[in-house]
């Protein structure tokens, strides 16, 4: 075994966060904190210093910030990112003379040991070591602490009093030695996105459905007609799927059927037709001019436009044609069509990402996302990427991102979770989830405790929908409004990133094809409808409130801080929200039941709060704009789903001394009822 330095004597083991061995970057976006941790010891009882060292991408040098101690041997620091992009980090620590000797003068100093001469002359000699490594400036000052503290005209006491000062403490950690630090042998890395990685509100809509009348196709300037209506419900984000021309070949008809009508338009997601592939546009959706104009315009009302993105083509796609290397060809003859038993894609080809031309086909894929990088669009859906190489992803995002830091790339991967937690270690910014699939509040605690905490929580950003055009659950289908209701406020207040398939949802469309699938009757994947975006029913006002109270709130801008809260009733789910701090906090209480009114009693956990057990506080409802004074942990809620199935709450800390009650809320033993 060969020799090491026999004075090296830290080990700094078990860093947090660490992604597979600091194989996979953790996640980060502008303005957030890293706090890294780590277990950091040493032989002996001598004190440590240790430095977290951190850089973004191109910096030459390491800032460094000192790490606290915290308990049995672990210690924590944290550091800022500023910019987008990549940051690395590290640990270096080692045994510090100084500080151990220092420590050791106040532990005889307590122990009111009266000759300290020699320990102090030891003291003098570390900051002679240290004077050789000081500048001109500190050097003459640390001369003038040598000689008084080998004076013998100075007093002890006196002596005693500037080795501890705050002075000296500080030159000596400027001048430390380093010469035996130990540096964690991994540099780890931190990917920074943009705000809207962290925090977004989607809504997905399909053009071919946006003309004023029914059964005429919609097109880009009929969508612009559609970005009032979607800015006032409070979304950033407008999604639209392929929005390329569409294959004859097995075109799918109305509800899936094998056999189209002469106007059916085919599924967008059969892509390719003779206009061209994956850099054309739908000739019935306008130009690419057009598509550019629908940019500019949603930018005015804060809309950033995202597209789909789905590598598969239809039988008529020019790759078929020009490229036949990139398919699976089976023995008949014929091309390999897409499956997924018992579903079948007719229209559809899979293209062969293992192929003899590999390389060419990868090539030419990233083509595609940089044609429509240069087009302007930065923020791309991309449909089923768990049925691709992990090592294709991998290459493709990097590619990308190294040029472009600020796409974002949504992952529509609903798989099993390993796979979905590679795909978003691999690069992906935000990832579907299993929460159209949670609905009671055992399933919803459990998933969401481990979606929040580490180490799923430094690489997986969770994007929640309650319904897509391919999955209406039989918790919508069977609940109706009050189910649409509470589902939007789960996924919008759960999540910090979250949408919904409108206006189907909005219109809480809940007829399905049949009792087997979770597929939509008259399924808009398949045919041009009019939505009536202007009936009374609609749930466009309550959206507002929601998508509202998010933009308003911080804690709703962020995964991190999700607490749940004890109910004495298991169809009644409780948590909350909080900033760092304590600064904004949110309470949110959902009624499961979509059918009967249910009441219990919360008992929140007042400490994560930031609230003391005697202090009154305030809970402002941002629904209904009824304002509540709790106090103590155990408060009465009651929730009627046929009015409101949810209270999203704001918690004031400090109460006004006259709060203002609505006329529903009665004191019992000093407990204020707060009910629907």
């Amino acid at each position: 075994m060969p020799m090491v330095e026999g004075k090296t004597r830290v080990i700094i083991e078990a860093v947090q966060p660490e992604i597979d061995g600091g194989r996979f970057p953790i996640k980060r976006t502008i303005g957030e904190e890293v706090t890294v941790e780590a277990d950091i010891f040493a032989d002996g009882h001598e004190s440590l210093t240790a430095l977290l060292r951190h850089r973004g991408e191109g910096e030459p040098d390491w800032t460094e910030t000192p790490m606290e101690f915290l308990v049995n041997d672990r210690w924590r620091g944290t550091f800022a990112v500023d910019k987008i992009g990549s940051y690395r980090y590290t640990i270096t620590a080692w045994v510090d003379r100084f500080k151990s000797w220092r420590q050791d003068l106040l532990k005889r100093i307590s122990a009111h040991q009266k000759d300290l001469e020699v320990n102090l002359l030891v003291g003098a000699n570390i900051i002679a070591e240290a004077q050789a490594r000081a500048s001109k400036r500190d050097g003459k000052l640390m001369a003038e602490w040598i000689d008084t503290l080998q004076s013998k005209q100075v007093t002890q006491k006196a002596k005693a009093k500037l080795a501890l000062s705050d002075a000296v403490t500080r030159i000596m950690e400027r001048y430390a030695d380093r010469r035996f630090a130990v540096t964690y042998p991994e540099e780890l890395e931190v990917a920074v996105d943009r705000e809207k990685a962290r925090f977004s509100s989607w809504y997905e809509m399909f053009p071919h459905s946006c003309a004023p009348r029914p059964g005429q196709h919609g097109t880009f300037r009929d969508c612009e007609a559609w970005l009032p209506y979607v800015a006032e419900m409070g979304f950033d984000i407008l999604y639209l799927p392929p929005i390329h021309p569409i294959g004859h070949t097995n075109r799918k008809g109305k509800n899936n059927t094998l056999t189209a009508a002469p106007d059916d338009p085919g599924t967008p997601w059969a892509i390719g037709a003779e206009e061209g592939g994956h850099k054309a546009i739908h000739p019935q959706l306008g130009t690419l001019q057009d598509f550019h104009r629908l940019m500019r315009k949603a930018q005015e009302y804060g809309i950033e436009v995202a597209l789909d993105m789905a590598f598969q083509c239809s039988p008529d796609h020019p790759y078929v044609k020009e490229h036949p290397e990139w398919f699976q060809w089976r023995p008949d003859g014929t091309i390999q069509y897409a499956e997924n038993p018992p579903k079948k894609y007719q229209d559809i080809y899979p293209l062969d990402f293992g192929s003899e031309n590999w390389q060419e086909l990868w090539e030419e894929l990233k083509s595609v996302v940089l044609f429509w990088i240069e087009n302007g669009v930065r923020i791309f859906r991309v449909d089923n990427p768990h049925t691709k190489p992990f090592s294709f992803w991998e290459w493709l995002i990097g590619g990308i991102k190294a040029d472009h830091p600020d796409v974002i790339f949504l992952s529509e991967a609903f798989t099993r979770p390993k796979i979905m937690y590679q795909l978003a270690k691999l690069g992906f910014s935000q990832s579907y989830t299993y929460f159209t699939w949670r609905n009671v509040k055992w399933e919803l605690e459990q998933y969401f405790n481990e979606l929040t905490r580490p180490p799923v929580s430094e690489f997986y950003r969770p994007n929640l929908w309650p319904n897509t055009p391919d999955i209406l659950n039989n918790y919508l289908r069977d609940g109706g409004r009050p189910a649409f209701i509470a589902r939007l406020v789960l996924a919008a207040t759960l999540g910090a990133n979250y949408g919904i398939y409108g206006p189907a949802f909005e219109l809480c469309e809940n007829r399905r094809k049949d009792e087997i699938s979770e597929e939509y009757l008259d399924s808009e994947k398949y045919e041009i409808k009019h939505w009536d975006i202007e009936r009374r029913d609609s749930l466009k006002g309550i959206i507002s409130l929601v998508n509202k109270a998010r933009r308003e709130n911080p804690a709703l801008q962020s995964d991190r801080g999700l607490r749940f809260h004890a109910v004495d009733n298991d169809q009644l789910i409780c948590y909350s929200k909080c900033t760092p701090y304590g600064a904004n906090v949110v309470l949110v209480v959902v009624n499961l039941d979509y059918r009967y009114k249910q009441s219990g009693w919360v008992a929140l956990s007042l400490d994560e709060l930031g609230i003391a057990p005697d202090q009154p506080y305030q809970v402002h409802d941002l629904l209904n704009g009824a304002i509540y004074t709790w106090q103590g942990p155990r408060n009465y809620v009651e929730l009627n789903p046929s009015k409101l199935p949810a209270h999203i709450f704001r918690v004031e800390k400090t109460a006004p001394e006259k709060a203002r009650l609505t006329e529903n809320v009665t004191s019992k033993k000093g407990i204020f009822l707060a009910g629907q």
